[in-house]
């Protein structure tokens, strides 16, 4: 039953509190940004991905997502990539489509259940040819694309890929997406809807008629975002067809790659659903971990300058 209980987290004070630990390494966590071999991808419909290349001059590539409204720089991305380069991982730390420094050019953005380009990603690290087996690392939503990327046509995915870990996964977005509605969320709307209304007005200028701006001041939660901007513009019917269809729970019983799930139970973003426990009993292949303390994307260490738990742990399920 791969319900992991040990090794235990156990944070100091005040990292037992949830909120903290989501808020306070995005301000003062600080990891000098290493050397980096930066490069852009040329999608299969045209558009581009940017991405950027940790080097360890080994054989084994870790593939790392980030999560909503993040990119490749995002401390917790950083951190990460320096983790694996030391335990001896090559890393491409990708950007999602417009979270890069440019708009992409495509009229379709990103989304949860986008996982078209995270299969152009791992395809472009072993045309290298240097590389015999692969990582996959996702957080948060690019946890969630990870997992779907897994289990919706396992039989298809490159041979290479041999584990996966994947970090504060809403494996129920439409749940997710109803926590983050809470007045005690609220700060984490506010901070998505800002950054995601600036790509829309980008996008606007692109293609006006695809991405009206007029009710845009208007939306106050990102449900309405959703169904808006999110599900019309993928091919979806609403917010909750996006929802439906895009949640990784639903493939979690197809995955045939050992697959470490790690979602702490103070997690503001995550509702009980999101806790995969019965596919997790059912599937040998997933571990699920549910440490008592993490928050979101946190999993922080004191100082803030070493490796965080969460980087351990991953560390450790990829190399054993």
């Amino acid at each position: 039953m791969p319900l992991l209980q040990t090794p235990a987290y156990k944070p100091p004070l005040p990292f037992k509190i949830g909120h903290f630990q989501t808020i306070f390494p995005r301000f003062f966590r600080k990891i000098p940004l290493p050397p980096i071999v930066k490069r852009r991808i040329t999608t299969p419909d045209g558009d581009f991905l940017d991405v950027d290349w940790h080097l360890a001059g080994s054989s084994r590539l870790a593939v790392i997502s980030h999560g909503l409204e993040g990119n490749s720089r995002r401390v917790y991305m950083l951190g990460m990539a320096r983790a694996l380069v030391l335990a001896g991982w090559d890393c491409i730390a990708y950007n999602f489509r417009g979270c890069s420094e440019e708009m992409n050019r495509a009229a379709t953005m990103y989304h949860s259940g986008l996982t078209s380009d995270l299969d152009t990603v791992v395809k472009y690290g072993l045309e290298t040819g240097h590389y015999k087996e692969v990582a996959l690392v996702g957080f948060s939503m690019g946890g969630n694309q990870t997992l779907k990327y897994l289990g919706e046509n396992p039989e298809s995915i490159p041979q290479q890929i041999k584990r996966a870990v994947c970090i504060s996964v809403p494996c129920n977005l439409a749940a997710s997406s109803a926590m983050l509605i809470k007045n005690s969320n609220r700060i984490y709307t506010k901070y998505f809807l800002h950054s995601l209304k600036q790509k829309i007005r980008l996008k606007h200028e692109q293609f006006p008629t695809l991405y009206p701006v007029k009710n845009l001041d208007r939306i106050k939660t990102l449900t309405e975002f959703d169904n808006t901007y999110t599900a019309p513009i993928h091919g979806f019917k609403d917010a909750m067809d996006y929802y439906d269809r895009s949640s990784c729970t639903q493939f979690l019983s197809n995955i045939k790659t050992p697959t470490l799930i790690l979602n702490s139970k103070d997690d503001p973003f995550l509702d009980d659903s999101c806790y995969p426990t019965s596919e997790a009993i059912a599937n040998s292949n997933v571990f699920l971990q549910i440490p008592l303390y993490g928050g979101h994307v946190g999993f922080a260490q004191w100082p803030m300058e070493t490796q965080f738990w969460s980087e351990k742990r991953a560390i450790r399920f990829l190399n054993t």
